[in-house]
């Protein structure tokens, strides 16, 4: 038995958590050192934590070169073909300030403005997520950031190959050498090489998660993201194998991944019948596959239920707040409307989730934990600020001037009324 098979209870859908309680100390530590030390501090945990004796904390002009010339055509090429796609679909986000009149002679509108000072985050370890640079540089480029400098380890001073061209082609202005809590807390609060950001992205481990959360008082962060997730809503007309596959796909990120297999079906046979299917195909993908010391942790708190109505598969959903939802079931639209709670949905047999982590457009940083119920992926929106405007000409606050002396005085603001009757006074 891969999944365990149980009925629906929230008390199954906890996300699974390490209980490291020694973290949150080790990371403060590691945040007040880079603090004191700066750059020191960030070339002692590099060759510490990643074998680095740096120089340079940056990568350099001849470092991208040559990952250029150690990239595969083939690799290089796929890179882009994802990365038009990133760009196109978060381009479609972008949008001007609507002036809008709200009565005569006042007019209001908001002024988009880039974040200017943007740190990405791009973790380096099991797997080197380029993809993520992807993911993260280039809705950062559309929305028009200047300064973006992107953080990962390097291994013995080298950074992956790929990780770089991505970075290159991508519009990521420098490459830092550091990684872990220390690189989180050179964004925050700088050193003598880094200057201080204004915002950090990206994903990593408990450790820089938790340096994330401890910063986030004085630098903004994008979110704090847990293990990766997947609920996948299967019926009898899902291919086995595909569900495999979509469940293993999200085993696979990490021993603390989490995947929920969700059962429509009209009694509890049938439910039963279908689950056996998968769990066969389950046991079967696992020979093709590898890394299975990352996939049989994660199945161990992972689960599968049946739910017998269209509403109890909405009330699971929105329930749990997957981060990934793949609805592959005969009526996946009609289940669609009634979500409200999930990062990013993959409808039907054909739209693996693997689509969304890397070329279909989409953005794959999303919310874990539950989130999903009150946050978004990260999008162009991320990476800008609304400044709202009003301009008033005095015909209008002619009309408007009673209602706001009438407002603050009501809560006893001399001073605002006063800012409007000095302007309306017979002297001006």
């Amino acid at each position: 038995m891969y999944l365990e098979f149980c009925d629906f209870s929230a008390a199954k859908l906890r996300r699974p958590n390490d209980g490291n309680k020694d973290i949150e100390e080790t990371v403060r530590s590691i945040i007040e050192d880079v603090k004191a030390r700066g750059d020191r501090a960030l070339r002692d945990y590099a060759l510490r934590f990643d074998g680095s004796s740096l120089d340079s904390l940056y990568v350099t002009e001849e470092e991208f070169e040559e990952a250029e010339r150690l990239v595969p055509d083939r690799l290089k090429a796929a890179i882009l073909h994802a990365m038009r796609n990133i760009r196109r679909f978060h381009e479609s986000q972008k949008r001007e300030g609507e002036l809008v009149e709200t009565e005569k002679g006042v007019r209001c509108w908001r002024k988009i403005v880039p974040i200017s000072r943007i740190g990405l985050y791009i973790p380096g370890g099991t797997a080197p997520l380029f993809s993520t640079v992807l993911m993260l540089a280039v809705p950062a480029m559309v929305a028009g950031c200047r300064d973006i400098v992107l953080a990962t380890p390097a291994k013995n001073g080298v950074v992956n190959p790929a990780i770089l061209y991505a970075a290159s082609v991508s519009g990521v202005h420098s490459v830092l050498k550091v990684g872990g809590a220390q690189a989180i807390a050179a964004f925050a609060y700088g050193t003598e090489s880094i200057e201080k950001r204004d915002k950090i992205f990206g994903p990593g481990n408990s450790y820089v998660t938790e340096a994330k959360r401890l910063v986030s008082s004085d630098c903004a962060i994008d979110m704090l993201a847990g293990p990766s997730e997947v609920m996948v809503i299967a019926d009898r007309t899902t291919n086995p194998r595909f569900a495999a596959a979509d469940l293993l796909s999200q085993a696979e990120h990490g021993k603390d991944s989490q995947v929920i297999l969700a059962i429509r079906a009209e009694k509890k046979e049938e439910a039963l019948e279908i689950y056996s299917s998968i769990e066969k195909a389950i046991g079967e993908e696992l020979e093709r596959i590898g890394r299975h010391e990352y996939m049989l942790p994660s199945l161990s708190h992972s689960y599968a239920f049946p739910l017998y109505s269209d509403a109890e598969v909405i009330d699971s959903i929105n329930s749990y707040a997957p981060e990934h939802l793949i609805i592959s079931t005969k009526n996946p639209a009609e289940i669609l409307e009634g979500v409200e709670n999930a990062g990013s949905v993959f409808l039907g047999a054909y739209t693996p989730e693997s689509a969304g982590d890397y070329a279909s457009g989409t953005n794959h940083t999303l919310p874990t934990s539950g989130w999903a119920s009150s946050s978004s992926g990260v999008s162009v929106d991320s990476f800008i600020k609304k400044i709202t405007v009003q301009e008033i000409d005095r015909s209008g606050l002619e009309r408007l001037g009673m209602t706001i002396q009438t407002l603050a005085e009501a809560e006893g603001l001399e001073a605002h009324s006063y800012a409007v009757k000095v302007r309306l006074s017979d002297d001006n």
